[in-house]
């Protein structure tokens, strides 16, 4: 049972997020509903807790990346593929959402309690949960225009009843910060009167009224169903636009952020030990605060790792990388990044602002475009745009550059900026379709024309296994080479999500970070020459250091290490 002080400090968040709106009493009544629901959960399962190490790893995919057309739920596909070629070298997955879902490959979602019929079944979840940790999307900001939800709003019936946003004409939107360039607004004759629907993201993903507990109370429940099939992460996606004031940017405000300290601390007391991962794609100073003072995200995205790992390869100069990672803070424990290159989404352009000049983000798009990439866009102030991010694959992204027009060097950029992503601080996420070097969906994009389709890429199960069976096609030559990675990187104690970072600055043409163990027995040196002649890093000190990549580099006092065009190495004390 949930300890009185326990239920005071539920009471405090629900205070702060909620006094302007609601009474004390009304406040204790809510409070109480939550305290029953951890109470229930907590008598159903014993406790159980979530253990971190450098075996730690997630792969990013559908529950129908993998399908076979003989098959009745496709996440079995995926399943049987896992078991076959990726447990070994992951312990984690990320399960983009299953939902049954409108638009938007899953993320306008129809009704949060049930799975898509073509994918699976919650017994699929449970199962798989059973021997690897699952990662699940909480869809919080919005839900589908075609929903039951919305059904129920319409109709002024539960569930569904004032779940979502509407504002009258009155309501400042001068300010707000757009992630999308549509129109924001859609005004409606509903309940007798003239209002406007809040759609940040599309116009079938219609914007959830946090300001009626009955939502956040909603959204604690799906939470709690999602843990009892299994899911112990979750991804709280587009959670920075969850509140809306009039007259301010919509964006990262102060009840956002005590909403997130509130489903902290019900994790907290529940026995079930779960990690919060915020999902904001937003300019660094931004991200970091949804660390709060580890109170709120568990992990964060570091969004700011992609965008930065593209440019240092495309034109071959480590400085902004180099200067950044210097000044990103040193997590703290039970805090973590998640680092990625590539996800279901593009590259964000965000994270890179007050970063990477405006020439510099100006160069980049330029050089991505000649590579093919399409560009999302976000509205800004005088109703002009800008490029919110950039859809590409990461292996159409790196495939060719400036200074290498004919792309001599794409596979050596490609494996040493996963090589970087991997060995840096924090959890590493690899999504499925990298791990194969899988170029843009051109096909996909012609038949929907959405931009992110090109990221998007189902594979045939029969298919990809043959390719794998080839160890001379780029499939299996990219999985192998990544795959490798992780699994040096699996018995490393200096890759341990918290063990210290310290970057080394020794030229623009490499990157170098140190990791050190948490007992401080292993270091591990991560050098790469981010360009396309041969360097020698001045690297002192290094003496009986050997490379983990290749076993065969051993460093004697007085060798000199010499680096092949963007080749990675990891050296070792021990």
């Amino acid at each position: 049972m949930l300890s009185t002080s326990g239920q005071k400090k539920i009471e405090t968040k629900l205070r702060n997020i909620y006094r302007s709106l609601y009474s004390k009493i009304e406040i204790e009544i809510y409070s109480k509903e939550i305290s029953e629901i951890i109470k229930k959960f907590n008598e159903k399962n014993k406790k159980k807790n979530k253990l971190l190490s450098e075996k730690t790893s997630i792969v990013i995919c559908y529950g129908d990346s993998v399908f076979n057309s003989n098959q009745k739920y496709q996440i079995k596909g995926f399943q049987n593929f896992y078991q076959k070629k990726l447990k070994n070298y992951f312990n984690t997955v990320h399960f983009l959402p299953f939902y049954p879902s409108s638009s938007d490959s899953g993320f306008a979602v129809k009704d949060h309690y049930k799975i898509d019929n073509r994918i699976g079944r919650w017994s699929d979840i449970s199962n798989f949960a059973k021997k690897n940790d699952v990662m699940a999307d909480i869809v919080i900001n919005h839900s589908s225009a075609r929903g039951l939800w919305f059904r129920n709003f319409l109709k002024k019936k539960k569930p569904g009843k004032n779940y979502f946003l509407t504002v009258n004409s009155k309501f400042n939107t001068s300010k707000v910060v757009r992630p999308r360039d549509h129109q924001l607004l859609k005004k409606i004759n509903i309940f007798k009167k003239k209002e406007y629907l809040w759609r940040t993201f599309s116009p079938d993903q219609l914007d959830l009224n946090f300001k009626n507990p009955a939502v956040l109370l909603r959204f604690i429940k799906i939470m709690i169903n999602l843990l009892n099939h299994g899911v112990t992460i979750f991804r709280l996606d587009a959670i920075a636009y969850l509140w809306k004031e009039s007259g301010s940017k919509c964006i990262n405000l102060k009840q956002t952020h005590e909403i997130i300290k509130l489903l902290r601390l019900i994790c907290g007391f529940l026995n079930v030990k779960t990690i919060l991962v915020t999902e904001t794609n937003l300019p660094e100073k931004e991200n970091l605060s949804y660390f709060g003072k580890k109170d709120e995200a568990n992990w964060i995205y570091n969004f700011s790792l992609s965008p930065l790992l593209i440019h240092a390869f495309l034109f071959e100069d480590s400085s902004y990388l180099t200067r950044w990672s210097k000044k990103l803070p040193a997590t703290k424990q039970g805090n973590n990044y998640l680092n990625f290159i590539a996800s279901h989404d593009g590259i964000g352009m965000r994270p890179a602002e007050g970063i990477l000049s405006k020439k510099t983000i100006r160069n980049l798009l330029n050089r991505l475009k000649k590579n093919g990439s399409k560009f999302s866009f976000r509205k800004i102030k005088n109703k002009s745009k800008k490029v919110y991010e950039a859809n590409i694959t990461v292996f159409n992204a790196l495939k060719k550059s400036d200074a290498d027009k004919k792309g001599k060097f794409y596979f050596e950029r490609y494996i040493s900026a996963h090589a970087i992503m991997i060995s840096f601080e924090g959890v590493p996420a690899i999504y499925f379709n990298s791990l194969f070097g899988t170029s843009n969906d051109e096909s996909k994009y012609i038949i929907t024309g959405n931009n992110r389709d090109v990221n998007r890429y189902r594979w045939n199960q029969k298919v990809i296994l043959n390719h794998l069976k080839n160890s001379k096609s780029k499939q299996s030559i990219f999985y192998k080479s990544l795959t490798n990675l992780l699994n040096i990187k699996s018995k490393q104690k200096a890759f341990h999500p918290n063990a210290s970072r310290t970057t080394l600055n020794i030229g623009s043409k490499i990157f170098c970070f140190k990791r050190t163990s948490i007992d401080k027995k292993q270091s591990i040196i991560c050098v790469t020459n981010l360009s396309s002649k041969n360097q020698k890093p001045n690297l002192k000190k290094l003496s009986n250091y050997r490379d983990l990549i290749n076993p065969n580099l051993k460093l004697k006092k007085e060798t000199s290490l010499t680096l092949k065009p963007f080749q990675t190495v990891w050296l070792t004390n021990n």
